[in-house]
């Protein structure tokens, strides 16, 4: 079983950062891919950017340039930086966690961006 604790969510001004973070525990498991999706109201939820153990990192087109997702191995950490914060990014984000077979997800963090 694997726990995923996020914190930095938060309001902020358009133009603004915040830092994400999500940490991973648990025992016996190795990391295969982690990384954020969102959800705002009423819309799907979307990948916002992952990294793939080995094969590096991917992020949606919507975001590129603007965020930056890194991960602290030793800490079983990661993290998404957010920089020029739009309006469009406010949603609720969440930590994705996949372990061949399984799939986990953190509870969620609000975003709000106010212009």
């Amino acid at each position: 079983q694997v726990q995923l604790v996020e914190s930095g969510g938060g309001l902020v001004q358009a133009g603004g950062s915040l830092r994400l973070s999500c940490a991973a525990s648990g025992s016996g498991f190795s990391i295969n891919a982690m990384g954020w999706y969102r959800q705002a109201p009423g819309k799907q939820r979307e990948l916002v950017a992952t990294i793939i153990t080995g094969a590096g990192t991917n992020y949606a087109d919507s975001v590129k340039g603007r965020f930056t997702i890194s991960k602290d191995n030793a800490k079983n950490t990661v993290y998404l930086q957010m920089d020029s914060l739009k309006p469009e990014d406010t949603a609720v984000y969440y930590c994705n966690l996949y372990t061949w077979p399984y799939n986990y997800w953190g509870q969620g963090t609000q975003v709000t961006v106010s212009s």
